[in-house]
Parts: structure tokens; sequence; C-alpha cells
């Protein structure tokens, strides 16, 4: 079993949400709000000028656990979607030792 972290701009949230409940492969996901801290590019047209002024910017952490085989499948469609993320994120992957409901 894997866990499948991804750190997404929020204006990708909604987009994502769809994209993962199509997914035979993803049972579940979670997100939380994170920020964003470190050197931030000027340039970039999803930076606000709160962003800038405060100097994080908010994103969106996921988290999906799969099975081993699915990690590669679920990340070439995400990377592969007509909204992609490639540029508007980053992502970890972890084994998870054990899980279960409490």
């Amino acid at each position: 079993m894997k866990n499948l972290t991804l750190i997404v701009r929020t204006s990708l949230q909604q987009d994502l949400a769809d994209q993962l409940r199509n997914m035979e492969q993803v049972s579940g996901f979670s997100f939380s709000p994170v920020e964003g801290h470190g050197l931030q590019d000027e340039n970039d047209p999803f930076l606000s000028a709160r962003d800038k002024v405060v100097g994080y910017t908010p994103r969106i952490r996921v988290d999906i656990l799969l099975e081993d085989g699915d990690v590669e499948p679920v990340l070439n469609t995400l990377r592969s979607a007509r909204k992609g993320l490639e540029h508007k994120g980053l992502y970890w992957v972890t084994s998870v030792e054990q899980s279960g409901h409490l």
C-alpha cells in the first residue's frame, strides 16, 4: 500500500476532485489546506497581490491511499489530463505500513 501526496494550487481543487472521483483505482482521498512558503516567482500569474505581500501561497494537500501497482497509472492519468498538473504542484509517494478503520 502507498500514500500518494500531492500539493497543488487551490485553483485546481475542484478539477482535481472531479478527476480523482473518475479513476477506478482511487477509492477515496482527503484534501487539507496548506501554505506554500519559499521563493516566489514574481511572474507567476497565480500569485495574488496578497500572496506577494504575506510571502506564502495557499495550497491544497491531497492524500490518496493506493495499491502499489496503482500509483503510476494514477500519476500518468493526472499528468495527461486535459487540465493536468504539470508545473502546478508537486507530489511524493510513501509506503504505508498499516492502515485500517477505527
